[in-house]
């Protein structure tokens, strides 16, 4: 499958899953030093391989008709400064919830591991201006994920995929927060805590096989 393609299968999945409304929401994948990404002001479950433009590392239009995200900045300033090579950026519900009223989005649950720990919300800047794309690159620093302040989250993986399943845990993650406050105050777990998860993680338990 093409990195057209792959655009145009998880804009769809991003749309079925409730995690973009509209034209919000914007991916890219990344192939040495090019990047296609999602154009601007297009549905993603709407999209063609053809619709989707193609730039280089420096943001210059490589191929295509239509102009890319008004985010490419942002996805070009996480793509220089990580091992990344695909971007999911939505306004997810539960996501932008967080966003629009905290600072962090603490472990609450050990799969958070998967993001990182600590989710970072990114302090608020306009959407696709230089400041943006530099907020969102400090608190990216060492994660999978951050939040984005009144706006959304976005998350980052070595496949397409791997980026896409990290914005639905993303979204997981907030949404179990959310949800916890409506019952009590969630329990945060304690970095003793999450370093256990990680050592049980790197020595997993082993059953002896009925003889």
């Amino acid at each position: 499958m093409s990195l057209r393609e792959q655009l145009c299968e998880y804009g769809r999945r991003a749309v079925e899953l409730g995690l973009v409304i509209g034209t919000s929401g914007n991916l890219s994948v990344r192939e040495g030093d090019l990047v296609a990404v999602t154009p601007s002001g297009a549905a993603l479950d709407r999209l063609t391989p053809e619709m989707c433009p193609v730039v280089d590392v420096e943001g210059y239009l490589v191929e295509g008709d239509l102009q890319p995200s008004s985010e490419t900045p942002m996805h070009l300033a996480v793509y220089a400064t990580t091992d990344a090579k695909a971007i999911v950026h939505t306004h997810s519900v539960f996501g932008t919830i967080v966003a629009t009223t905290m600072t962090e989005l603490p472990p609450v649950h050990y799969n958070a591991l998967l993001l990182g720990g600590v989710v970072k919300v990114a302090e608020y800047a306009t959407y696709g201006t230089p400041e943006l794309a530099a907020n969102v690159q400090a608190a990216m620093e060492g994660k999978k994920a951050a939040l984005m302040a009144n706006h959304g989250g976005v998350t980052v993986g070595a496949t397409l995929e791997e980026a896409f399943e990290a914005t639905r845990l993303l979204e997981w993650l907030c949404e179990v927060y959310v949800r916890g406050l409506s019952v009590g105050k969630p329990a945060v777990l304690t970095n003793e805590q999450l370093n256990a998860v990680i050592e049980r993680a790197l020595n997993p338990p082993t059953f002896p096989r009925r003889l």
